[in-house]
């Protein structure tokens, strides 16, 4: 930024201010008299137009112009008047006549203004002239009008004369000034050249010892007196300074002996950290394999609990039907059986046997369906897997450990048809963690509740919401939910690698993200987003309840 001296900036800011007051002032003034001026111009030629119609007043109603003509002669002797047009108004039609006129000696005469008789009923001024139009009156009658056209030179005069006059005391008023500000320059200047000097060699010898001397100016004074004041606290800290430096170069020595003595603890302490963190990533590991198993025991039970029904009715009916076929085996060779006997032991051969086929089957569909479970979640392969499909295996593997389905029910929302290409094992263990952190946390003390799983396809990725209306998840642990060994059941047989299971599973083997929103006594709400391959298109959304 450029800089200028405070003795040219001193002169030129109190010159500038000078001269912008003086000229609004002059400006303001100048045009106040030159209007007052010019209003008294135009009373002067309303008055002259008066006189003039006045004197027409018998002329004009006797239609006597030769008199009139020589009275309008005499204003030969008014530099002021220029041109003088009388018109008469004929008593019968109406309209207006030139009558007599008047025009200044060396000037062309000028067209009559019968048009603008109306407009110069009040006085107009121009550049070049003054103008206006006076009603000659008779016993209240209009009988004519006297226009009148006066010089604009005197109004011009007196404006130039009076921009001369401010002219003058302008630059009067600046010289006087200009003069006034020297002299307080070399007053404002010295004591300040004095302190910069003094400023100077403080900055180029860093001598802190020298000091200010007294101004005859109080406000320099003033500042002197705090410069030497400052000066003084300096010296003062750099006495101090100089006695700290060697402090601190001492310090600095047995800082630099416990640094050394430190650095071979640290090292040590390092080494055993190291050992131990190797130690719990080994535990960590072993733990989530633990929870892995546990969810596989938990399955296996299942497996147990739904195939022992249905093996269990079609050994009821197998007993049942051999113990028909004994008797009528006996009857047959005692050759006893009877027409009705025999229909009816058909009868319960064939509802005996649909019972055993019904029940076999169904032990045979529940032994399948675990086996996908089982197959997925041992396998990261990615296959092809139909939602629908999914979820109803997924369901199953998940019924023996739920609580009541009729006041817990779980709703599956997705489009029909939906198939798509990823991997099954870490999906089915996600949703499965998902739905026990429900039955365990969400509903625990509950009479009842609902579990909402919707698909949605986005792009190229498969949105997963979940929903539950239970408990919600404490504010206390809500940032750390996905964090591992994080529980509210601890020492009642959770172990806290749930969830951080799921976020695992998703964020490094699926490749995608989860969200997580609860509120207390308001349920919880996961959002999982991950990249698939889609095999066919959607066609609507259906709904699974379970």
């Amino acid at each position: 930024m450029q800089s200028i001296s405070l003795r040219r900036g001193l002169i030129i800011v109190v010159l500038l201010v000078t001269a912008t007051a003086l000229g609004i002032g002059f400006t303001i003034n100048v045009v106040s008299q030159v209007s007052q001026y010019q209003s008294s111009m135009l009373k002067r030629v309303s008055s002259y137009a008066k006189i003039i119609a006045g004197n027409a007043r018998e002329s004009v109603a006797l239609n006597d112009n030769s008199e009139e003509s020589q009275r309008l002669n005499s204003l030969a002797n008014s530099p002021f008047v220029q041109h003088v047009h009388i018109y008469r108004v004929d008593p019968n039609s109406g309209e207006l006549s030139f009558f007599s006129s008047y025009n200044k000696e060396g000037l062309a005469p000028i067209p009559a203004k019968f048009s603008k008789i109306e407009y110069l009923s009040e006085p107009r001024i121009n550049d070049q002239y003054m103008e206006v139009a006076e009603p000659i009156l008779l016993d209240d009658s209009v009988v004519g009008y006297v226009y009148l056209r006066g010089s604009n030179d005197e109004v011009r005069l007196f404006m130039w004369r009076a921009i001369a006059i401010a002219i003058a005391v302008f630059v009067i008023t600046i010289l006087v000034c200009w003069l006034a500000t020297l002299k307080l320059r070399h007053r404002v200047i010295q004591p300040l050249e004095h302190i910069v000097d003094i400023a100077s060699q403080v900055a180029r010898d860093k001598n802190y010892t020298l000091r200010i001397p007294e101004s005859r100016l109080d406000e320099f004074n003033d500042l002197g007196q705090s410069l030497n004041i400052m000066l003084e606290r300096v010296q003062h800290q750099i006495s101090r300074q100089q006695r700290a430096e060697k402090e601190a170069s001492q310090l600095n020595l047995e800082l630099e002996q416990q640094v050394t003595q430190r650095t071979k603890a640290l090292r040590e302490s390092n080494k055993e950290l190291l050992a131990t963190l190797e130690q719990l990533h080994q535990y960590q590991g072993q733990l989530v394999e633990s929870e892995k198993m546990a969810s596989l025991g938990d399955m296996v039970a299942g497996v147990a609990h739904e195939v022992n029904t249905p093996i269990g009715l079609s050994v009821t009916a197998s007993t049942l039907l051999q113990d028909k076929l004994a008797v009528m085996q006996e009857k047959f060779q005692q050759k006893r059986i009877s027409t009705n006997e025999f229909a009816r032991f058909l009868d319960d051969c064939d509802e005996n046997l649909s019972i055993i086929y019904r029940n076999l089957n169904r032990a045979a569909e529940l032994v399948t369906s675990f086996k996908q479970v089982a197959v997925d979640q041992s396998s990261e392969i990615d296959r092809t897997i139909e939602i629908h499909s999914f979820m109803r295996d997924v369901l199953t593997s998940v019924k023996p450990r739920r609580l009541d389905v009729e006041k817990f029910p779980i709703h599956v929302h997705c489009a029909e048809g939906l198939s798509v290409i990823t991997k099954p094992g870490p999906l089915n263990q996600i949703l499965i963690n998902l739905i026990v952190n429900s039955m365990v946390h969400g509903f625990d003390g509950r009479s009842s509740g609902t579990i909402d799983i919707s698909f949605e396809l986005i792009d190229d990725d498969l949105e997963i919401t979940y929903r539950d209306d239970g408990n919600g998840v404490p504010f206390d642990i809500r940032k750390k939910i996905f964090d591992p060994f994080v529980t509210t059941k601890r020492g009642a047989g959770g172990s806290g690698l749930g969830l951080h299971l799921v976020y695992n599973l998703v964020t490094q083997v699926l490749g995608g993200n989860i969200h997580f929103f609860s509120e207390q006594q308001h349920g919880v709400e996961f959002i999982v987003r991950f990249p698939v391959s889609v095999v066919q298109s959607v066609k609507s959304i259906e709904t699974i309840d379970d």
